[in-house]
């Protein structure tokens, strides 16, 4: 993304202003036509270039193309009836890319300034990023104030750039989360003070117990009284590397969905991939590990039900997510609204010329580690990407701003990619003169016939590796919506399927699918994923239920730029 200085964008960078009454901001200069190219930064104009390349841009754009978007999805499946079909919106959503899951020297285990992550995922083309240092009693007592004027000066250098401030939040009796609110005057207040009382290394509330699961919601519900008391615009959860150590069980999840009703949901969904994804190259060349550094095995406060196969990742994507039928369908299935994303939680890059600053480096006293050095050599024994190099998460977004950020992230207009596999993404599912996008619902009469329309821009260009890379299939999964888990550990939908898949025989421009649902006459969702089609194996639920899913990964040795993969957020289709 660029970063010109001489174009403003009005999302707040005075560090007297309370971006709690943010309005909406003008585009990005790279977006915005009225910007000549010959007044771009260069920066601005290889944004713009790869933007036009992908048909983002220009007329496309202007004109409310199917892949630039159009509003008028219902949020979440309970949510009002989606839009008229053909009812011309004024402009269609701006498919904004970012990370929220980012490590600086203000985490005990980080190295990188706040504005070098900031700047290498502007370079990668990020549009917004959350700053996730871990929570910890230092981070709590020191480092959530001292890192808030890095990131206000990271706002300010870098202008086409959101940077919100978050934590890693120590999940009591589970994993971790990103938690992360709208920037305003009470940004840091509010994180400190959620950081003290719930977090759970802080609290010594790691361990599976009742006491510290209820903590955890307690946790949420503060964050929701935040926002209801407009201390905060707004303020998200996300849980973080779900599946990892097994510890996040499927009775919490749901609970964490629930904690805080419909009224203003904080916890929205998980990490559908998580970040670490060069762990998997193998020695020599690299750390020899596992894609995410997924190779655990379960513990004391692992939940028992789960296979050993679920410490693993599938194609980079947590077991979670990967297996059709599994654990996020199963909460699909019930008809409520859970996300997934995909982040680098970068720390330590991979390949990178930079170490930790000097000897002197007390995290326990500053908060914070020296700033980083040059190395002298080429670090080969780290996972990290920086944010964007491999993993994106792309937001449908009613305009650029911190508030649109977030209310794309709740509603579920999420799709995420790894090693740019595709440039663009449409979801449409129509029927009875209305349609709904990603994250939303289609309201029908029973017996209607309903279509969903997906159109894909293919790469348009290499890489981050220096390589084009090529969708070969695309497949359909559907699964019927069956109502509330009589048992909140359910793990399993076993009416989720892979409906339909389609080869892609071209590597370049667009790609247009339609699928017939039929007349339907029952509740349910569809959802989409891709691939490069160079890994694949039969699914957990057999070859009926998903003939040529993401293989496990192999510890040790997985190169993750040999194995793609998109994956979308479901549409509902809910006939009465």
């Amino acid at each position: 993304m660029g970063h010109g200085h001489h174009h403003t964008h009005g999302h707040g960078h005075t560090h007297d202003h309370d971006h709690g009454h943010e309005s909406a901001s003008a585009l990005p200069a790279a977006f915005d036509a009225s910007v000549p190219d010959e007044a771009l930064t260069p920066e601005q104009q290889s944004r713009r270039t790869m933007l036009r390349r992908t048909g983002l841009l220009g007329a496309g754009l202007a004109a409310g193309s199917v892949l630039a978007g159009t509003a008028g999805s219902a949020p979440a499946a309970a949510a009002a009836p989606a839009a008229p079909l053909g009812s011309s919106p004024k402009k269609g959503f701006l498919w904004l890319a970012g990370d929220h899951h980012i490590h600086t020297q203000y985490s005990n285990d980080g190295k990188y300034r706040v504005v070098d992550q900031v700047r290498q995922g502007a370079k990668h083309g990020m549009d917004w990023l959350v700053i996730t240092d871990h929570g910890n009693v230092t981070h709590s007592k020191i480092g959530v104030e001292k890192v808030n004027p890095d990131i206000r000066d990271a706002r300010d250098a870098y202008e086409d750039t959101l940077v919100f401030q978050g934590l890693e939040w120590n999940i009591p009796g589970a994993e971790h989360g990103t938690v992360f609110v709208h920037p305003g005057k009470n940004e840091v207040s509010v994180l400190k003070q959620f950081e003290t009382d719930y977090d759970g290394s802080v609290k010594g509330a790691s361990d599976s117990t009742p006491a510290n699961e209820a903590l955890a919601i307690a946790g949420l519900n503060f964050l929701a009284q935040q926002v209801q008391r407009r201390k905060v615009q707004d303020a998200l959860m996300l849980a973080n590397h779900p599946a990892r150590r097994g510890v996040d069980s499927p009775h919490e999840i749901r609970g964490w969905r629930d904690a805080t009703g419909r009224d203003h949901q904080v916890a929205v969904g998980f990490e559908g991939a998580p970040g670490h994804q060069a762990g998997g190259i193998a020695k020599p060349l690299g750390m020899g590990r596992a894609r995410g550094i997924y190779d655990n095995n379960p513990s004391a406060n692992s939940f028992a039900g789960y296979p050993p196969e679920s410490y693993r990742t599938w194609g980079g994507f947590d077991w979670m997510t990967s297996t059709v039928g599994g654990l996020w369908d199963s909460l699909l299935a019930e008809g409520k609204p859970w996300w997934i994303t995909a982040n680098s939680d970068s720390h330590n890059v991979y390949t990178d010329t930079a170490k930790r600053g000097g000897p002197d480096s007390d995290y326990l006293a500053n908060g914070k580690h020296t700033d980083p050095v040059y190395r002298g050599t080429i670090d080969l024994t780290e996972g990290d990407y920086w944010p964007g190099q491999y993993s994106r998460t792309h937001v449908g977004s009613a305009g650029f701003s911190y508030a649109a950020v977030m209310d794309g992230i709740r509603a579920g207009r999420i799709w995420v990619d790894h090693g740019q596999l595709i440039s663009g993404l449409d979801v449409r599912v129509s029927g009875g003169y209305r349609w709904a996008t990603l994250g939303g619902a289609l309201h029908v009469r029973k017996g209607t016939r309903v279509t969903m329309t997906v159109d894909i821009a293919l790469a348009g260009g290499p890489n981050w590796a220096g390589f084009l890379p090529k969708l070969a299939r695309v497949d359909v999964i559907q699964g019927e919506v069956t109502g509330e888990a009589a048992d909140k550990d359910t793990f399993t939908a076993p009416t989720a399927k892979v409906v339909k898949s389609y080869e892609v025989n071209k590597s370049t421009g667009t790609v247009r699918l339609t699928y017939d649902l039929g007349r339907v006459d029952r509740p349910l969702y569809v959802r989409l994923r891709g691939t490069d089609g160079n890994r694949s194996a039969v699914g957990a639920m057999g070859a009926a239920v998903d003939p040529a899913g993401p293989a496990i990964d192999v510890v040790g040795d997985a190169d993750p730029w040999a194995d793609l993969w998109f994956y979308a957020n479901p549409v509902w289709v809910l006939p009465s």
